[in-house]
């Protein structure tokens, strides 16, 4: 079994050379878009760093740190991409217009409109020269500073490709034009610049659509804040104007501008776009608040908690950009393949020109065409883009679904994953002690009238037990001559009555007759029980634990239909942990385990040849998360920074562990269609290019390999975003 940690246990640094974005100047981003091709997108050094500490740059008060709508999306990577796309649009329109007099005045086209005789002139081969050259040295400049770059990084890639077969057009055409025995293939040289830039400009575009969601998550803060001045005044600020502890007002269908407590008000919120929770949550004094969040029908007063990058949406941006530039291995390995491939093309292309230049009648013009095709056809951009667009697609789903990841290698592991462990308390319970059971011995009362005199007897009492049965009655009595029994109970006047809530050794110490099987069965799943005595009478049982959530089960069963074992890790004791598993059906479970015994009992499962997936809380569960194949914290809350996990969890939903699992498959699939796709259609394609069809009549034009090397791009781009589905 791989120890992850050799993956994960240093901090490393992504150096982002997206296009060449270390240039500040925007001229030079966009003329070195060399650079976008997303295959060469978001290098870094070294490896995936799983236990990577997420360096907040934003203090309390350094208001120049705080949160705007352009740091948000990725520090202004979207801006740059809307940039780029405008670049690619300008220079697309103006080489399509300078292209309609190449085309007239080209003699092919001429000849095949039968306007030979009527656009014939003196000269015409220097004026679609000159036009050619704009065309050229204009809308082909991406690419021959792509080349450029490339070469510079000694990673020939699609640039390489197009600038060479743009280039040795142009050269040849332009030879040809000058020595005024034609005019080459001009006509080529400018719809093939003109389809790349096209196709530029749709990719640009879907990549931006893929990574929106850093954008969507930035739109969620509003522009100001209602603050609440210590006279009561309401002052609208800017919110790089909020501190700590200012007081805000929160008006009905407002968004939150700061996470915070609320301090006066009632009111639902809607945190759907940061957790994922469908139904609005209610919000009373002492619940916290998160920024981005929408206020339902009630005013809220908050006091700041957290600003800037310190708040729970900036920590949930900053994970879902590191996500989306990461590097995984299937990207890796796409990044060789598309390396592969330009040497492929490269090499293809000279043989197609030595054999139709040396092996045939062919003139030097064809053989100069089918190796500008095969060059073109074969430009590796489908495969450039197989997985990138896939890792912002999916990214993009697991943030708005309450699921972030942060070690992209990991995520994708979890599609192998054949063994998941949980942690028993706050993981497959709710972690707080609750009422279980209440189970009546006089008809005369049911489980309602049992708590409520209950709820009366512990109504003064602070004691973990108290308040579990404060909080599963919904109203009481008013108890006189409250009195605690020292270790064993309380009593008190209830409703008139004399009534105790004893243990049942008080109970048997005093001859108290109780059912005695009913506490026993409920003893035996690791529950306290205390027995409700009203005039000396046994009145019913109250079984208090930790309650086992309610979508633990199905979560359970559904793993378990995926062929993934089930087990359970806790420090309880092996009476409560064996309940529990009997329970919700688990394979197996470890009891008695201390926080630091179990990454022993993760690395004891590799070494049984399982892959392996934590499933803690992220803070005894550390040392397991980080052992485990995959660590996954659940129940994060507004808490993200959880150094030791590879995907946090918003929600304290064991079921979201079967949707990470199921999305990983889903997304690793989507990468395979991908890299299938963008590189199976050469097996057809650079034969079609180099002419092996043309005895048949079918021969492809450089412009409409193009063409075909565009629509391959798109098909990818589109079965990326099919992962919505």
């Amino acid at each position: 079994m791989t120890d992850k940690n050799d993956n994960k246990h240093s901090h490393n640094e992504m150096e982002n050379e997206h296009d060449d974005h270390s240039q500040k100047d925007m001229k030079n981003e966009q003329d070195e878009h060399a650079g976008h091709d997303m295959h060469s997108h978001h290098e870094k050094s070294g490896e995936e760093d799983k236990h990577s500490h997420h360096e907040k740059s934003g203090k309390v008060g350094e208001h120049s740190h705080r949160m705007s709508n352009d740091e948000h999306a990725g520090h202004n990577k979207n801006s740059h991409h809307k940039m780029m796309i405008e670049d690619f649009k300008k220079r697309f329109w103006v080489s399509l217009i300078l292209t309609i007099p190449v085309l007239l005045l080209s003699t092919m086209i001429q000849s095949l409109l039968g306007l030979r005789d009527s656009l014939q002139f003196n000269q015409e081969n220097y004026i679609i020269f000159a036009f050619s050259s704009i065309i050229y040295f204009y809308g082909g400049l991406p690419f021959l500073k792509g080349i450029y770059s490339e070469l510079k990084k000694k990673q020939p890639g699609m640039m390489t490709l197009i600038a060479v077969a743009i280039t040795v057009s142009y050269v040849y055409s332009s030879y040809i034009a000058l020595a005024d025995s034609g005019n080459g293939f001009f006509w080529e040289l400018a719809t093939l610049i003109d389809i790349m830039l096209l196709g530029h400009w749709i990719e640009m575009r879907s990549i931006l659509s893929a990574s929106r969601a850093l954008e969507e998550l930035a739109k969620l803060l509003p522009n100001i804040a209602h603050r609440v001045s210590e006279n009561g005044d309401i002052i609208d600020v800017e919110l790089t104007e909020i501190n700590v502890n200012d007081k805000i007002l929160i008006k009905p269908g407002e968004k939150i501008p700061s996470d915070g407590e609320v301090i006066e008000g009632n009111s639902s919120v809607n945190e759907s776009m940061l957790t994922g929770e469908s139904r609005p949550v209610s919000k009373k004094k002492g619940d916290k608040i998160i920024a981005g969040s929408i206020n339902g029908e009630g005013s809220l007063t908050i006091e700041v908690k957290q600003v800037g990058n310190d708040t729970f949406l900036s920590k949930v941006i900053d994970l879902v950009n590191k996500a989306q530039e990461s590097k995984s291995k299937t990207q890796n390995l796409a990044n060789k393949a598309a390396l592969i491939l330009t040497l492929i093309a490269i090499f293809a292309g000279v043989i197609t020109f030595f054999i139709w230049e040396f092996f045939t009648t062919q003139n030097f013009a064809f053989a100069i065409e089918r190796t500008v095709t095969v060059m073109v056809i074969t430009c590796p951009h489908a495969l450039g883009l197989a997985v990138p667009l896939v890792v912002a697609v999916s990214t993009g789903i697991a943030a708005k679904n309450g699921f972030l990841i942060r070690n992209r290698t990991a995520f994708e592991n979890a599609r192998n994953i054949t063994a998941v462990v949980f942690d028993k308390t706050g993981t497959l319970t709710e972690g707080k002690f609750g009422v279980t059971d209440v189970v009546s011995f006089d008809d005369e009362y049911d489980r309602n009238e049992i708590l409520k005199y209950a709820a009366a007897l512990e109504s003064n009492s602070q004691h973990p037990i108290a308040s579990g049965i404060k909080d599963a009655s919904k109203d009481s009595y008013k108890i006189q001559d409250f009195e605690s029994i020292t270790g064993k109970g309380v009593k008190g006047n209830v409703n008139g009555k004399l009534a105790l809530i004893v243990s049942p050794n008080y109970a048997d110490e005093n001859d108290i007759s109780y059912n005695k099987n009913v506490v026993g069965e409920l003893q035996k799943k690791g529950y306290t029980s205390v027995i409700l005595v009203i005039e000396n009478k046994a009145i019913g049982v109250i079984s208090l634990g930790d309650k086992i959530r309610e979508d633990s089960r199905s979560a359970i069963a559904k793993l378990q239909e995926m062929d993934i074992q089930c087990m359970m890790i806790t420090g309880d004791n092996k009476k409560t942990a064996e309940f529990v598993a009997k329970e919700l059906g688990l394979d197996e479970y470890f009891a008695e385990v201390m926080p630091e015994a179990k990454s022993s009992k993760i690395k004891g499962l590799q070494d049984r040849g399982l892959i392996t997936a934590m499933i803690g809380d992220g803070v005894n569960d550390a040392p397991a998360l980080a052992q485990a194949d995959v660590g996954i914290a659940i129940g994060a809350g507004s808490d993200v920074a959880i150094e030791t996990a590879d995907i946090i969890l918003i929600k304290n939903k064991p079921q979201d562990v079967v949707s990470v699992i199921s999305m990983a498959k889903s997304t690793y699939k989507k990468m395979v269609q991908n890299l299938w796709w963008a590189t199976g259609y050469n097996v057809v394609a650079i034969p079609l290019a180099a002419g092996v069809l043309f005895s048949y009549g079918i021969l492809l034009s450089p412009a409409l390999g193009a063409g075909l090397m565009t629509l391959s791009t798109i098909i990818v781009a589109i079965n990326a975003k099919l992962l919505k589905i």
